[in-house]
């Protein structure tokens, strides 16, 4: 009989300890759902480059050489996407141009609302003025808003809208921006301001001055006519110019004229496509 007993006894413990490893595993907390995927593009969104690899591309918000003097939200790639429709558009003035000897080079396509929320978050810290004495060195902070050069929606995030220059060929590059360098006003006479590969056209990329105006009457000469000839190439393929940025087009008519995309700006994005 101690022998059955001991038996019992072993029976009953081991038992227990599997009700005990059961409860455990009933009573362990779920674990934490797994978060959401981020936005991808439309099937109307593609790469630039999927469509004309010629086009140069320097996107500036993937780096610090911006007004706000970091990398900014969104920009995962140094990526430029646009609505299939205004890639195609782009291609066609890039033709018109290579036919004489020149290319464009865009700095900026579509941009996510996370972008443009960092934009706004930067314009109302007043403090944060690392990078005023290239991009805006006349223009009083606090008036960022109240002057146009920032607000809380963009065209850009509708994906037709870009940013960009051209370049005389064959195309030198564009020294990497240093951080913490010497700033010079983006209004400077070129050989002084932030050397770009592009033509001159009287200042540099996202100067916030009304000297960007595209016909600015104190832009004459040579610069004029490289604004015009970017004006006139895009125009020919339905491109239509912010008289307060030499640098901005936005194709006609917009496949979204009304809806603002947060999707990253990453290959992934528009991965498929």
């Amino acid at each position: 009989m101690t022998g059955l007993a001991s038996a019992f006894r072993t029976l009953a413990v081991t038992a227990a300890a599997g009700l005990l490893a059961v409860a455990g595993a009933v009573a362990a907390p779920a674990p934490p759902a797994s978060a959401a995927p981020e936005p991808k593009a439309p099937r109307e969104f593609v790469a630039l480059g999927a469509v004309d690899r010629t086009i140069i591309q320097e996107m500036r918000y993937t780096t610090a050489h911006n007004f706000v003097g970091e990398p900014v939200d969104g920009y995962r790639q140094p990526l430029c996407i646009l609505t299939w429709q205004a890639a195609e558009a782009l291609h066609r003035a890039q033709v018109r141009l290579l036919a004489r000897g020149y290319s464009l080079k865009v700095y900026d396509c579509y941009r996510p609302q996370r972008a443009v929320d960092h934009f706004v978050r930067w314009a109302k810290d007043l403090s944060d003025e690392r990078m005023k004495g290239e991009f805006y060195p006349l223009v009083d902070k606090s008036r960022l808003f109240a002057d146009g050069y920032i607000a809380e929606k963009s065209g850009h995030s509708r994906g037709s809208t870009v940013d960009l220059t051209i370049v005389r060929l064959p195309a030198s590059p564009t020294r990497a921006y240093v951080p913490g360098e010497r700033l010079v006003e983006c209004y400077a006479p070129r050989e002084e301001r932030f050397p770009d590969n592009s033509v001159d056209m009287g200042t540099g990329y996202d100067c916030f001055d009304t000297r960007s105006h595209t016909d600015d009457p104190r832009i004459q000469g040579v610069q004029r006519a490289n604004r015009q000839l970017l004006k006139g190439v895009l125009a020919e393929q339905g491109f239509v110019n912010l008289p307060e940025e030499w640098w901005h087009f936005t194709f006609k008519p917009e496949p979204f004229p009304s809806t603002f995309f947060d999707f990253p700006v990453a290959r992934r994005s528009v991965a498929g496509h």
